[in-house]
């Protein structure tokens, strides 16, 4: 069983910074695809940023220069660098281990149906104000 334990949401003002960390299993990391989702008020679900087991990413267009997804492979742990947030990043933000697939795939499949398609967390949630 995939345990993943989403932590360091906040809330911040428009402009500043926050580091996302999800607790991993072991070897998670180099059995899926590891990826960031979030939900927003009265939004869709939607896939964040994706990195596979070769370091390779993916981003929605929105976050692309603004949020970095990386793996600390010593830590078992996966991270999601927020900069240069906005109100409209308020949401409940999600680790996901996903099976094997490139990011870009990865990050579609997050704005849709998960379920057979690997674990994930009970969220963080990251509150911008103006």
């Amino acid at each position: 069983q995939v345990q993943l334990l989403e932590s360091g949401g906040d809330s911040v003002q428009a402009g500043g910074s926050l580091t996302l960390s999800c607790s991993l299993s072991k070897y998670t990391y180099t059995t899926y695809c590891m990826g960031w989702f979030r939900q927003g008020p009265m939004k869709e679900r939607e896939g964040v940023a994706a990195i596979d087991s070769d370091g390779d990413t993916s981003y929605t267009d929105s976050v692309k220069g603004r949020f970095t997804i990386s793996v600390d492979n010593i830590k078992n742990t996966l991270y999601l660098h927020l900069s240069n947030l906005r109100p409209e990043d308020t949401a409940m933000y999600y680790c996901a281990a996903l099976v094997h697939m490139p990011p870009s795939q990865a990050l579609s499949l997050m704005n849709g149906r998960l379920e057979g398609f690997g674990y994930w967390g009970q969220g963080t949630q990251v509150t911008v104000s103006e």
